[in-house]
């Protein structure tokens, strides 16, 4: 995204909604919450927010149908939980961490998701509900430009994946990830998001992530994983970490971003796009929301 493609009230709404998930996630750890709590409560307010693509807001997929991913990751244990292809649960992040908590796996899909989903007592929503009519028109015309010749698959797609990493006052880390995934996918694609290591990790040993961007080139570099290993195996900072594999991946020719926080405290992000819809806030520092690359 850049400024000139960007509505007044679109920016305003994007804004917003970082700022919700900030307050969300930041009254749990101010009340001595869980990072794993903080990070859900933010995942959550996202997937509620039609300006992004998880949740109410996500993109539609060839055949029409909306089929959200998420993932939540522990880093006191490593425990992680998560789901792809999932279709009435209405926050997929907290179906991701009933898997991490309530199941012998990491990771369910499409029906088998769907009756966790059930079975856990989740809110469930009709798919109705989940379309917003601008998702639906980026479907159509991607349609049109399919039947010109053009290709049905663009990695330089706007993107929209949600997430939220934190550090909680007993020092551990969490990370969560919840999407839409790419306008138009087929065959069941599943991207980085659902995928610990790749779109999503947490260890206390290091850091915890969350990704945003073309999917396919995050689990081929194993985005997550490599920044956490970077910083346990070579002592580099977070920071240094995350900028090196984002260097990485703009190497395969992929784009994108993440967000972490680090064991040490250091919070920040890493993008080689003209945008990332970022926020942080600590009990040191006042929430504070950005969108484009020159914001400090």
């Amino acid at each position: 995204m850049t400024r000139d493609g960007v509505t007044p009230e679109a920016d305003a709404g994007y804004r917003a909604g970082l700022a919700a998930a900030l307050a969300a996630g930041g009254a749990v750890l101010a009340a001595s919450g869980s990072a794993v709590a903080a990070v859900e409560a933010a995942v959550c307010v996202l997937e509620d927010d039609p300006h992004f693509n998880a949740g109410r807001g996500a993109v539609f997929t060839a055949e029409g149908r909306n089929e959200l991913d998420a993932a939540i990751m522990d880093g006191a244990t490593r425990a992680a939980g998560a789901v792809a292809g999932v279709t009435r649960t209405r926050h997929p992040v907290s179906l991701a961490r009933a898997v991490m908590a309530s199941s012998p796996h990491v990771l369910l899909a499409r029906d088998g998701a769907d009756i966790f989903a059930l079975e856990q007592g989740l809110e469930q929503v009709e798919p109705g509900w989940f379309r917003v009519e601008e998702r639906w028109q980026a479907l159509q015309a991607m349609k049109a430009a399919a039947a010109r010749g053009e290709s049905l698959f663009d990695k330089t797609l706007k993107y929209g994946t949600v997430g939220a990493v934190a550090r909680d006052n007993a020092g551990h880390l969490a990370a969560a990830t919840s999407t839409g995934g790419l306008t138009g996918k087929r065959w069941g694609r599943i991207g980085d998001s659902p995928l610990p290591g790749a779109g999503t990790f947490a260890d206390d040993r290091s850091v915890a992530i969350s990704a945003t961007g073309s999917g396919e080139d995050f689990i081929r570099v194993g985005a997550g994983h490599e920044i956490g290993a970077r910083v346990r195996m070579l002592g580099e900072a977070p920071q240094a970490a995350a900028d090196a594999v984002i260097a990485e991946l703009r190497g395969i020719d992929g784009d994108g971003g993440v967000i972490f926080v680090g064991a040490d405290g250091s919070a920040g992000w890493a993008f080689n796009t003209p945008s990332l819809l970022r926020g942080r806030v600590s009990a040191a520092q006042s929430a504070m929301v950005a969108i484009f690359v020159d914001e400090a």
